[in-house]
Parts: C-alpha cells; sequence; structure tokens
C-alpha cells in the first residue's frame, strides 16, 4: 500500500511519517507542501492513501479533497489538522478518518491498522469480482475517468468533459484553454496537455495548438496550402501549419 503526505510544517510532516514507517507496512512514496503541487502529482500518479492537512497553500486540503472525491478510483483521505471544526464536512466528503494534532501514538497506530484492513478488503474484493469479460478495478477506472479532465481557474479545480474543450493553445510555459464560455491555464506543455486529451477527438494542428475537431465549424484554405479553422460559437481563428495540413485533409477527408 502506498501513500502520501500533504504538510507544509516540517517537524508535523516527519512525525507523522515517523509513526506510519513504525506502526504499519504502507510505504509513503512523496511528501508535498503544497496543494497545486498534489494536484499535478495525481494528474499523472495514483495513490492508495492521502495524509492531507487542511491549511496548506495555493488550494486548501478541503477543496483538495472534493475534486479527489470525483476521482473514478478514490484514493483514501486522512484528514490531519489542528481544527476541529472541519471534521462535518470532511466526512461528508467520505473522509477514511480525521485526526486532530498534536498527533497520539495509539490514535494513529489504531487508525493504520483499520486502513490497511480496509485496503486489503476492498484488493480482495475487486478480485473476486473481475473475470475475462469485465475489466479490473483499476482497468475500469481508466475508462470510466477517459471522458474527464481537471483543468485549474483562480486557484480551483473545475472537473471538466474533455468535449466542452474547444481548444488549446501554448503561451510560454502554460497552456491555455478554452471552452465555449470560460478559459483557464495549465501548468505545462501544450505537448502534455495534448496528451491527456482524447487523441481520436483532438487534433495537434499547429506546434502551439491543438483543436476539438467535432467543433469545427468552418474551414478557410490560407497561404502555403495551410488552413484557419473557425469553431462553433468563438471568434478564434485556429492555425492549421503547413507541416500538420496533408495529415489534416486526411481525417477531415478534403
Amino acid at each position: 500500500m502506498k501513500a502520501i503526505i500533504v504538510e507544509d510544517e516540517i517537524p508535523a510532516r516527519e512525525e507523522l511519517e515517523y509513526l506510519i514507517q513504525t506502526h504499519s507496512s504502507i510505504e509513503v512514496t512523496n511528501s508535498f507542501e503544497d496543494g497545486l503541487d498534489v494536484f499535478r502529482f495525481l494528474q499523472e500518479q495514483e495513490t492508495d492513501a492521502i495524509f492531507l492537512d487542511i491549511n496548506i497553500p495555493s488550494l486548501d486540503g478541503m477543496l483538495l479533497a472534493q475534486n479527489i472525491s470525483k476521482f473514478a478510483k478514490k484514493p483514501y483521505i486522512i484528514f490531519t489538522t489542528a481544527y476541529k471544526e472541519h471534521a462535518a464536512q470532511a466526512f461528508e466528503l467520505e473522509a477514511f478518518d480525521y485526526i486532530l494534532k498534536p498527533y497520539d501514538e495509539k490514535r494513529i497506530a489504531a487508525m493504520l491498522r483499520k486502513l490497511e484492513n480496509a485496503y486489503e478488503q476492498r484488493n480482495a474484493q475487486s478480485q473476486e469480482t473481475a473475470s475475462p469479460a469485465q475489466p479490473r478495478a483499476a482497468e475500469a477506472s481508466i475508462v470510466s475517468a477517459s471522458g474527464r479532465i481537471n483543468l485549474l481557474k483562480n486557484d480551483k479545480i473545475i472537473v471538466t468533459d474533455a468535449s466542452d474543450i474547444y481548444y488549446a493553445c501554448a503561451q510560454e510555459k502554460v497552456t491555455r484553454v478554452f471552452t465555449r464560455h470560460e478559459e483557464y491555464t495549465m501548468p505545462m506543455s501544450i505537448s502534455e496537455f495534448h496528451a491527456r486529451l482524447p487523441q481520436q477527438d483532438f487534433f495537434r494542428c499547429h506546434r502551439s495548438y491543438t483543436v476539438n475537431l467535432s467543433q469545427i465549424r468552418e474551414i478557410v484554405p490560407w497561404f502555403n496550402h495551410t488552413y484557419l479553422l473557425r469553431l462553433r460559437g468563438l471568434d478564434a481563428e485556429i492555425p492549421v501549419s503547413r507541416s500538420k495540413a496533408k495529415e489534416f485533409r486526411q481525417i477531415m477527408r478534403l
């Protein structure tokens, strides 16, 4: 079983990691101080459990947990905080446990035993229900989550249908993402962002652009056998580069 710790106070983080190592076989693979860093990690990696402080920079722990609760495959969330007042909201989010600081070693040890037992039971149930005609839980979660993507706006994580994205464009070290009514900024290259999209629906039409093929309204021939794309309900014009023009014609049967 693997876990991450999200805690911006070094002594508390080190104490919690020590208690986990002492009283369980859980492997702590990463530690984070910032909510956005956790979000970026979870875009690329899976973990079985998250020990999550509430008062952390960028994205507070409660907002982060709200978005994690929408994941197809949800990690166990154990809140670690000095404040009692968030407990009701934590359990509305189906948190596994809510641990108050300063840590009580016996309380931590009991929680870790309960956590490992829950993890073993969930794995056993997944193996029992899996069959050749039915994907195992991990595979099914990938399929069910394939049409959703997390976008960032004003330090909030917005879970969005990929089909709602019209296009994205590179701007220095970030990628700007456009839906019909909203704009988002993703802290990654256009190549990284494009790789997360359903490849059958999106076309990398230019080194700085990716476009949703289903949202194209008009194809305008341009110089040097290139094109400009106009999209439904938007004023933007998306270029198709010369190096991508042949592939684009094949896809669109031009």
